[in-house]
């Protein structure tokens, strides 16, 4: 046995099939609805609960977080943009027409996330042009979407993930 049949035995790419794909997704989706633009979720629930400490913080933490985005988007916007839909089309080639399973896991990983950033300067804007009025009730709105998102996004990758196993076996 040499080291190349080790290391892909001990590391298995088989990515649908693994156990540390799910949890990697798990996280992925609940750090993806719990941070609304930057601001944790939990100081949203407090301040509408009346906590003017929670209050503040979001206040100071929404218009933080939403500047910096902004200025991030104007500064560096569409190399970003370039760079992303590049790395997205090379994993949807290599995954879905050379049939690369791994391709297929990270992009299925990534490309939501690229949306759920879309979304976050989306959001941003919004907060940014409204000079920050109604922060819970957008903060709120912007979870709300993720959360959908995050539905539908699962439903996909679990069926695809299921299809693959069916059709790979489980000696791949």
């Amino acid at each position: 046995m040499d080291f190349l049949d080790l290391v892909t035995e001990v590391i298995n790419l088989r990515s649908f099939s693994n156990m540390w794909y799910w949890i990697v997704l798990a996280i992925l989706w609940s750090s993806l609805s719990h941070w609304t633009i930057g601001v944790p979720y939990h100081l949203v629930s407090r301040a509408k609960r009346g906590d003017a400490r929670a209050e503040a913080d979001m206040m100071v933490l929404s218009r933080m977080n939403a500047e910096r985005m902004l200025q991030y988007a104007q500064s560096s916007g569409v190399p970003a943009m370039a760079f992303a839909t590049f790395l997205l089309t090379g994993l949807a080639i290599t995954g879905w027409i050379y049939g690369v399973e791994f391709s297929q896991a990270i992009f299925l990983l990534l490309c939501p996330s690229m949306l759920v950033l879309a979304l976050g300067i989306w959001t941003s804007r919004r907060l940014h042009d409204s000079d920050y009025a109604n922060v819970p009730g957008m903060l709120r709105q912007h979870r709300l979407i993720v959360q959908m998102m995050g539905v539908v996004f699962i439903f996909i990758t679990a069926f695809w993930g299921m299809y693959q196993n069916m059709n790979v076996g489980p000696l791949g």
